[in-house]
């Protein structure tokens, strides 16, 4: 039997994260729509392909912002109850601090669940199409900075794709493959690449140059199968930042990475911070609490509400700048992405404690 407190607690904190959510989501929809205006009117964008674009990325956008609203959604309600006195007559009841805060926490625990699903199965598809339908919608191909196209290894083959097409197919390849030794022993040139879930990648026009010792042989194939670990999910990580991509796609290029000797580090702190970002709307209900039991000369509603915006615009940067700073200075992927978290953690537990000895 839930107790009647927290089914209150939860009824005011879940209306109180709704519309905080709500309005941060509208803020931030402004803000990205706003920021589509330079590309309005060149090469067939319009202000509808602009408006579908941000309303396909507001999913990462409740995953990013989910633990800043409820940071700022449970202040508002804390403070709140606290300025009716309510939390001084819960607590004048028999209510400890340690129950209240566990009550807090099974009422966040379906902040968790809900900042995880958006995480991992909503956030990562919607962006990947919301990327795929501005690249259609503006005519433009995938492709790295580079002129030459993008780059990749797959094994003993270097890869160079011209144009990655936003149905993730394939212009201009090039599979350079060499053997144990590093001795060069084809090119492979194909106009198209497609893939097939059973076969691999399907390159058409294919001209093949083989060397054979002290002489070359050139032949040309009408198509190709060329078995690969690269599949459309991880090209697709050319359309999606590490911190969008779920769990499970991040794992599977990671490993493509070491299996070819390359950097993971970016993508292991961007893992280890989807792992643990959904616990943040724990530490940000921790964190609320205490100014739930300060009293109303100590600041008002307004004020608190205030700082819990700083507080959470602090989380937020803390958490960009640590994912940055691991990436320069290659610190251990966990230290960078859980850091923020448990700073803020130790800084909630340091506030309840100041509280509890007023």
């Amino acid at each position: 039997m839930i107790p009647v407190y927290i089914r209150y607690l939860s009824r005011e904190i879940y209306a109180a994260v709704a519309l905080v959510l709500l309005a941060f989501l509208g803020l931030f929809a402004f803000f990205d729509l706003v920021n589509e205006l330079d590309e309005i009117g060149k090469s067939g964008y319009m202000l509808h392909h602009a408006a579908i674009y941000v309303a396909m990325i507001m999913p990462g956008r409740v995953y990013e912002l989910m633990p800043i609203a409820v940071l700022i959604g449970s202040l508002y309600a804390l403070t709140t109850l606290a300025r009716h006195s309510e939390i001084t007559v819960l607590r004048a009841s028999g209510l400890s601090t340690g129950r209240f805060l566990l009550g807090l926490l099974a009422i966040g625990s379906v902040f968790v669940v809900i900042t995880f699903v958006f995480g991992e199965y909503l956030a990562p598809p919607a962006e990947r199409a919301a990327q795929q339908w501005r690249l259609a919608a503006t005519r433009s191909m995938v492709s790295q900075e580079l002129r030459t196209g993008l780059w990749v290894r797959d094994g003993h083959r270097f890869v160079n794709v011209r144009n990655v097409l936003p149905d993730t197919s394939l212009q201009g390849v090039r599979l350079y493959e060499f053997d144990d030794r590093a001795m060069l022993v084809s090119i492979s040139e194909a106009e198209t690449g497609a893939y097939d879930q059973d076969e691999g990648w399907r390159l058409r026009k294919v001209a093949q140059t083989r060397f054979l010792g002290e002489r070359t042989e050139t032949v040309q194939l009408p198509d190709m199968i060329w078995k690969s670990e690269l599949t459309p999910d991880v090209l697709s990580v050319l359309m999606v930042v590490p911190e969008r991509m779920s769990v499970a796609t991040l794992y599977s290029y990671i490993r493509h990475l070491e299996e070819n000797n390359q950097r993971t580090t970016r993508y292991e702190i961007a893992l280890w911070k989807k792992l643990a970002y959904p616990f943040a709307a724990l530490v940000m209900m921790g964190l609320a609490l205490p100014f739930g039991y300060m009293q109303t000369r100590m600041g008002g509603v307004s004020l608190k509400v205030f700082s819990g915006i700083m507080i959470g615009v602090g989380f937020h940067l803390l958490n960009g700048l640590f994912s940055n700073l691991g990436v320069i200075n290659g610190w251990i992927p966990a230290v960078a992405a859980l850091t923020p978290s448990v700073a803020f953690l130790l800084a909630a537990m340091g506030t309840m404690w100041w509280v509890e000895r007023r």
